[in-house]
């Protein structure tokens, strides 16, 4: 049976969980008669950007996801590429597919039966963090050829990806051509994805070398946000010119390399903590096996806690007073409790594992 790298489980864990924590806890709710709408403590909370700095995980996401594609693809489907499509895609839409059903479902009947003006706002906001799921399947359908491009040139293809991806600032903000800034959702999320297909090397290669992508993508990021254009934060707020997030700047690009070369740095310590106990493991394997899941299903569960709380007549604070940061604990808590149901039903609805023949990790 093919080896399964604990170190990438761990890490797919993680930057989905931080993002699912993140959402629960750091979401303000601006509530009105006509919308709802999301904001966060970052612009009116002094020095905050800087947790964006690290709680900003996407890009650790999208480098393990090349990582896993590369490897099943060339492992599992030996090349074949409908296989291999067909694999991720049910894996990745059929879950998907069903909430966005569900929620559809529910703001009809919302909408005949209650008629508030913001039910549509709310269900779109319910849905926002399958935004990533959209990049995702995109760099899924066009992974076969990325990975043959990293066969054929190798370390020419991310160079590539990151001079088009400040080509493409430059198109956007000094050209004014809005359409830039769409293609850099494929481009810069494609780099990261890209950078995954060299795992294997970059573990093996000296630990040099993370610190190389370390320091090159932080000194990258402090120039880039303290010229007076790129903002600091880099997930949206309130106010600013644009956000390095949606759409993603050569600030994300930045974080990418500080990231990657992070992660590489301290993965033989972060592999020796997970040697020494099995408690550790458990733990991996049960985030690692719910995460896809959790991260479908925890805005459900905080609209589940939201709706409750209007329903006794609370309404969350629309900035970040002192009341609001007392109960980001009830934030974490709430959120959890009504999300686990849902991880339970996806685990009875979802089609049992057959014992068939081993097949690569992936």
């Amino acid at each position: 049976m093919a080896y399964r790298d604990q170190y990438v489980d761990l890490l797919r864990s993680i930057s989905l969980v931080v993002v699912v924590i993140w959402h629960w806890v750091f979401t303000i709710l601006v509530v009105s008669p006509e919308t709802v709408s999301p904001s966060n403590p970052i612009g009116s909370t002094r020095g905050l950007w800087v947790a964006t700095w690290v709680l900003q995980v996407m890009p650790v996401f999208f480098f393990v996801g090349g990582y896993t594609h590369h490897r099943s693809f060339r492992n599992y489907t030996k090349g074949t590429s409908r296989r291999f499509l067909k694999r991720r895609m049910g894996r990745l839409l059929g879950p998907a597919l069903g909430l966005i059903a569900v929620w559809l479902a529910i703001g009809s009947v919302l909408e005949i039966t209650i008629d508030p003006a913001w039910t549509w706002p709310a269900v779109i906001l319910v849905l926002s963090p399958l935004w990533f799921l959209v990049v995702y399947v995109v760099l899924v359908l066009i992974a076969p050829l990325a990975i043959r491009a990293h066969w054929r040139w190798g370390e020419v293809v991310p160079v590539w990806l990151l001079g088009l991806a400040a080509v493409l600032d430059v198109l956007r903000f000094v050209h004014g051509q809005g359409w830039a800034a769409w293609a850099n959702f494929l481009v810069i999320w494609g780099l990261a994805h890209q950078l995954g297909f060299f795992y294997e090397r970059l573990v093996a290669a000296p630990r040099r070398i993370g610190w190389m992508l370390f320091w090159a993508g932080l000194f990258f990021l402090i120039a880039l946000t303290n010229m007076g254009f790129y903002p600091r934060s880099l997930v949206g707020v309130p106010g600013e010119r644009f956000s390095n997030m949606g759409p993603p700047t050569l600030a994300i690009v930045a974080l990418t390399f500080l990231q990657v070369g992070l992660v590489l740095v301290i993965r033989p310590t972060v592999l020796a903590w997970l040697e020494r106990g099995s408690l550790a493991q458990r733990v991996v394997g049960w985030i690692n096996e719910h995460a896809m899941p959790l991260y479908l299903f925890h805005s459900t569960g905080m609209a589940v806690v939201v709706a409750i709380l209007f329903g006794f007549g609370y309404v969350p604070p629309p900035e970040p007073t002192l009341e609001w940061w007392l109960t980001r604990p009830i934030w974490l808590i709430g959120p959890a409790l009504a999300t686990w149901p849902l991880l339970a039903l996806y685990r009875v609805t979802r089609r049992p594992n057959l014992p068939a023949t081993p097949r690569p990790a992936d």
